[in-house]
């Protein structure tokens, strides 16, 4: 499995953040590696939404139904699968004022059957990726909130 992690602290109210993360949908705007990613249900963005992400990784496209399995009011939690991976985005929250959140990001990879053998060669590539969120992910909330 690989795991990143990244933190940040933004100039958003808490609440503000998690409306905006909460739609998956939004990771075209912070995911660098997010070609787009369309909401496959309908109505309310809530506990059990889903989406199917399609994401450029190494040159080749790779499809990835998410699903919001955690919406908490200082933590949000999904869940991708495909048939050779299941990725887990985990986003936990903390006001530090009433203007200003702290946030960590942690995404995490398990790959499955064969393109387990791949894992550790993929490291570096999952860290790059992580960086360009952390570039990207503040100015995308700003925008959008």
């Amino acid at each position: 499995m690989i795991t990143v992690e990244r933190h940040f602290l933004l100039s958003v109210p808490l609440d503000s953040l998690v409306a905006f993360l909460e739609d998956f949908g939004r990771a075209e705007d912070w995911d660098p590696g997010t070609v787009s990613c369309v909401r496959l249900d309908e109505g309310t963005v809530r506990e059990g939404s889903v989406w199917r992400n399609t994401s450029r990784f190494r040159g080749r496209l790779t499809e990835l139904d998410y699903r919001l399995e955690a919406r908490e009011p200082a933590r949000l939690l999904f869940v991708g699968t495909n048939k050779t991976v299941t990725a887990t985005d985990e986003m936990r929250f903390e006001a530090r004022s009433a203007t200003t959140t702290s946030m960590t990001y942690e995404a995490s990879l398990r790959f499955k059957g064969l393109a387990r053998l791949a894992t550790p060669f993929l490291r570096a590539e999952f860290e790059r990726l992580a960086d360009q969120v952390t570039e990207r992910l503040p100015a995308a909330v700003t925008q959008g909130t």
